[in-house]
């Protein structure tokens, strides 16, 4: 039987480029299609630390996101667009807590109260030695300030997302499956491992710690695979809250993730192949309500071809208000509750990635098994391209 229709994740497309004018004006374009949170890229300069004049930066600035260096930025990226009404993710990892400093700054500027803020700082330097390379400090010194910008937004800015744990990127590197939840996972259970041994949060305050912890996933082709692997993650981020934090708080328990849809598979032959790409991949983390995305942002059809036009950007929203609000989706209970393909797979899943994950946890936690992870990841990658090029 049908029920009231459930409230649509959150729109996004993850978007900046050129100049923090050039991209508010792509931003207020975007809402006022209707797209319902802000997903800002970051030019490389910016995401290494250096300003758009510094020598290491030419050739860099604007390219792949926006630059943001000072306040004055941030004012002209943000201008006109409320910050008490907007839910923001800054795709942003070593210099998060500059970023955020600066956000934060823009909103007092207009009179928004801190403690009402939402949004997600990226904030995951493990992904970032394990794949992108775009770290600043050694993994000891990044966890410390991963650790008090934690305890900073749960005394300030509760209803921030401090820290987005990105398996985005492992599976672009080779990661399979099970090492997309394992590593993810075990990255997570560090970080909360170091806040609750920090003694800067009391007890009274550590689930709400564990409910602002998000998390950021790949959506790839193998569309029934990846559907399991979220409702794995999904089962396992309850069972870590509740065995070892435990957090009585079923909603503290929920695993709150966004998804980016995987631009890795996108070609630049035959490019509109990439538009069905794109919808499949989409429905893996929207039609199982039980590990259904809470915010969805879509690449364009043509990214491979070059930046996309702000057209481009639209029919990728589009496909995501089509499904949301012309389909009876959000009318049910989860589609996928008894099908024993779905469980079977699931728990396949889930248990070698819990496995795998306590084998990390017992190697003295992610950080300090980086190597290990790093060498794993390399495995992983050397069998996906042995499979691809022998057909």
């Amino acid at each position: 039987m049908a029920n009231r229709r459930d409230e649509p994740w959150l729109m996004r497309t993850y978007s900046g480029h050129s100049t923090a004018a050039a991209s508010n004006e792509l931003y207020r374009m975007n809402l006022a299609k209707g797209q319902t949170g802000l997903s800002i890229a970051f030019d490389l300069p910016t995401q290494t630390g250096y300003d758009p004049d510094h020598i290491l930066a030419r050739g860099e600035v604007g390219k792949v996101g926006v630059p943001v260096a000072h306040l004055g930025h941030m004012r002209t990226l943000l201008n006109g667009i409320p910050p008490a009404d907007m839910n923001t993710s800054m795709t942003i990892n070593a210099p998060a807590a500059w970023l955020l400093a600066l956000y934060v700054a823009n909103a007092q500027e207009q009179g928004a109260v801190t403690s009402e803020l939402r949004g997600t700082t990226q904030n995951d330097i493990l992904k970032e030695y394990l794949s992108r390379g775009t770290f600043i400090f050694p993994p000891a010194a990044s966890r410390r300030i991963i650790v008090d910008m934690i305890v900073w937004c749960s005394q300030n800015a509760p209803t921030w997302n401090p820290m987005n744990v990105c398996s985005y990127h492992l599976q672009e590197v080779g990661a399979t499956p099970v090492q997309e939840i394992a590593f993810s996972l075990a990255n997570a259970i560090d970080i909360l491992d170091a806040v609750r041994a920090s003694g800067k949060v009391s007890d009274e305050q550590f689930p709400q710690v564990f409910a602002s912890i998000s998390f950021f996933v790949n959506a790839g082709i193998r569309f029934v695979e990846e559907v399991c692997k979220m409702r794995a993650f999904t089962e396992l981020w309850d069972r870590i809250g509740l065995e070892r934090y435990g957090i009585t708080d079923e909603r503290a328990r929920r695993f709150r993730y966004g998804v980016q849809v995987n631009s890795l598979g996108l070609t630049e032959a035959q490019p509109e192949n990439n538009i069905q790409r794109i919808v499949l991949e989409m429905l893996a983390v929207t039609l199982s309500k039980s590990a259904r995305a809470r915010s969805v942002q879509l690449p364009a059809w043509n990214e491979a071809l070059g930046l996309p036009r702000p057209w481009d950007q639209q029919w990728s929203l589009r496909m995501q208000q089509v499904l949301a609000f012309e389909t009876d989706l959000l009318e049910y209970e989860d589609i996928f509750t008894g099908s024993h393909v779905i469980e079977a797979r699931t728990a396949e899943l889930r248990d070698a990635a819990w496995q795998e994950m306590s084998e990390i946890v017992e190697m003295g936690g992610a950080f300090d098994a980086v190597d290990s992870l790093k060498g794993r990841l390399v495995s992983s990658m050397a069998e996906r391209t042995r499979r691809i090029e022998t057909g």
